[in-house]
């Protein structure tokens, strides 16, 4: 089963897929399992492949970027001897079949979130983008009415996780352990949410104690992440203060960017 996910990452990346530590999901090694036990259009694949355009969808995961994803898949099945050789896939050579039934996966969930924006994320219990970008409004309405800039009182602490070589449970528990590190440090009213399946996000006052906060919030991360084996050896979390931009547009813009690792 690894050589068949390793090829259909590598082919996947090779197309475009944007960023590499959002494409493994648990959803994936299921797609991987179901195919070693049957062909690509069987019944458990198809309800597995279904599955992951589901969660292609929840990750954030555009409609163009998860069938092309799909078309690297169907042309790895298709050259499974293939060893360095490139492989060209086309969305257009796909069965139509296979892009129907992961196109329409994809839309419940797309279309399920625009009708019913959920407040928490179920994985890590911490507020979603959605509600940081509420959060936000909030804070660039009061600058302006305060005249000054939002920057100049609020900035982001960011954690990224790389789970490019990891899938399965290991990773749900990884982001769990980071949300619980983060309600640890920051307990004091400030808005800490989820940004997307490998990145969460604190929204905290400049109040000169971000630095030691950090170092904190490093430490609990160590602490937490060093229980499992597979979660030790993804080294340190990326930790990175970014500054708010001049406008509230500007700062969901700036989450979207965030969220994709």
């Amino acid at each position: 089963m690894r050589a068949l996910r390793a090829r259909w990452r590598a082919v996947s990346l090779a197309s475009g897929w944007r960023f590499p530590s959002d494409w493994a999901l648990p959803e994936v090694d299921a797609v991987c399992a179901a195919l070693l036990r049957g062909d690509l259009r069987g019944g458990i694949a198809e309800t597995a492949l279904a599955g992951l355009g589901r969660a292609r969808a929840a990750s954030g995961a555009g409609l163009s970027e998860t069938l092309t994803d799909l078309a690297a898949l169907h042309a790895v099945m298709g050259d499974l001897d293939g060893v360095d050789g490139f492989i060209a896939p086309d969305v257009d050579t796909t069965p139509p079949r296979l892009l129907r039934l992961t196109a329409l996966a994809w839309a419940d969930v797309a279309t399920d979130q625009l009708v019913h924006t959920e407040v928490t994320d179920p994985l890590t219990g911490l507020p979603t983008v959605a509600y940081l970008r509420t959060r936000l409004a909030e804070l660039y309405r009061q600058a302006v009415r305060d005249g000054h800039q939002a920057s100049d009182e609020h900035l982001l602490l960011v954690v990224a996780m790389d789970f490019s070589e990891i899938a399965g449970w290991a990773r749900l528990t990884g982001m769990i352990l980071v949300a619980d590190a983060l309600r640890a440090v920051f307990d004091g009213g400030e808005s800490v949410a989820s940004l997307g399946p490998s990145t969460a996000a604190a929204l905290v006052a400049r109040d000169g104690g971000i630095a030691t906060r950090g170092v904190l919030l490093r430490r609990e991360l160590h602490e937490r992440l060093s229980i499992d084996a597979q979660l030790r050896e993804l080294g340190h979390p990326r930790i990175s203060v970014v500054r708010l931009p001049p406008t509230h547009d500007a700062a969901c813009d700036l989450l979207t960017h965030l969220s994709r690792g």
